[in-house]
């Protein structure tokens, strides 16, 4: 819901670290896996309780992914780059519950896999509703740096990393946090379902 405005917020500073980077040789793809390993590790960062550590390690994963779509813009976007970008992204973010889970089973476990179940839907949409798009030459023109269509939401990127943070910051809300969001994520599947049905019903079939 707030992509579109961070993301003309922080452009200019984005380009001039993006700017540096490609002096020194590094590609848009370098800064996707750097991004995406960086990620990982907050796995066993919360999983160990030391989670301060693993808010640096999401806030480090996120900065790499505004500059990787950065870097492609300045130099010469790639159907790989899309690929990859978005393919890590959703494995981040469900690695995200999956390590609160791991922190403690027994009192997230239940919330964890509701909230990683709501990820599925909210990406098989966002991703069928992009394929469909392409095949019919549709672009979205509020996101027209992407390399797919993009369709917007209540829970997109902005929002997702700060609810990550905020069970960061109160881990023993985690479960309460997690179906709270969960909710917000069935009402955006809901609301993609409802677009593609609208968009969709005509033209080509399966």
């Amino acid at each position: 819901m707030f992509d579109r405005a961070l993301n003309g917020a922080l452009q200019g500073p984005l380009q001039r670290v993006a700017s540096g980077l490609i002096r020194s040789g590094l590609r848009a793809d370098h800064i996707t896996w750097a991004g995406f390993l960086i990620g990982l590790t907050a796995i066993p960062l919360i999983a160990s309780g030391q989670l301060h550590w693993a808010i640096l390690s999401i806030a480090l994963n996120r900065v790499a992914d505004g500059l990787d779509g950065t870097i492609a813009r300045m130099t010469q976007p790639t159907d790989l780059g899309a690929f990859l970008d978005i393919s890590l992204d959703f494995l981040f973010y469900a690695s995200i519950p999956l390590a609160f889970v791991l922190a403690d089973p027994a009192r997230n476990g239940l919330a964890g896999a509701l909230l990683i179940y709501s990820f599925v839907g909210t990406g098989c949409t966002f991703l069928a509703f992009a394929v469909l798009s392409a095949k019919r030459g549709t672009t979205n023109t509020a996101y027209p740096g992407k390399g797919f269509y993009y369709l917007g939401g209540l829970t997109e990127s902005t929002e997702t990393i700060a609810i990550f943070v905020l069970m960061c910051l109160m881990p023993k809300w985690f479960a309460a946090i997690a179906y709270g969001f969960a909710g917000l994520c069935a009402l955006t599947t809901i609301m993609r379902i409802g677009a593609g049905m609208a968009v969709f019903k005509t033209g080509h079939t399966r």
